[in-house]
């Protein structure tokens, strides 16, 4: 959990680090795993949609349990499964999975929302709940896998 938090203020995205904290579990190396993540950061491209560590959570689901099988129903259905079970989850903790909810934008800021990257700074970071988002989808994510494995 403390590994994702530490790539979120490396300034790396929401989704990257969550990704990136569990990528050698997968044999994907760091790099894969924040190529793999870029594009979900600011709510999906920055269009404040579902948030980036959420969508942190669903890669990393399918990378766990993604059936690979294209006729395999059970294991796409067991993969949903996993996916709804921990973004609930993330709901109950974080009161949304949408970003523009978590960061309380309303109608015209999330309209005026572009593909420019905000700058990291202090302010950013203050004002900012992103890290513990990430910390949460990775403890979620983590607790899972301890479920598992028992």
């Amino acid at each position: 959990m403390a590994r994702a938090v530490d790539y979120f203020m490396e300034g790396f995205g929401c989704c990257q680090s969550v990704v990136a904290a569990f990528s050698d579990l997968y044999g994907i190396d760091e790099e894969q795993a924040k190529r793999i993540g870029a594009g979900f950061g600011g709510g999906v491209g920055r269009l404040r949609m579902m948030c980036g560590a959420v969508s942190g959570i669903v890669i990393l689901v399918g990378l766990d349990c993604g059936q690979t099988d294209g006729d395999d129903r059970d294991g796409k259905s067991a993969c949903y499964q996993v996916v709804q079970q921990l973004l609930a989850r993330s709901e109950a903790e974080n009161g949304s999975l949408i970003c523009a909810e978590i960061l309380g934008l309303k109608g015209h800021e999330k309209a005026q929302s572009s593909y420019i990257a905000s700058p990291r700074t202090a302010e950013y970071y203050k004002k900012r709940p992103c890290a513990a988002k990430v910390e949460s989808a990775a403890r979620i994510f983590a607790d899972y896998l301890k479920a598992k494995n028992q």
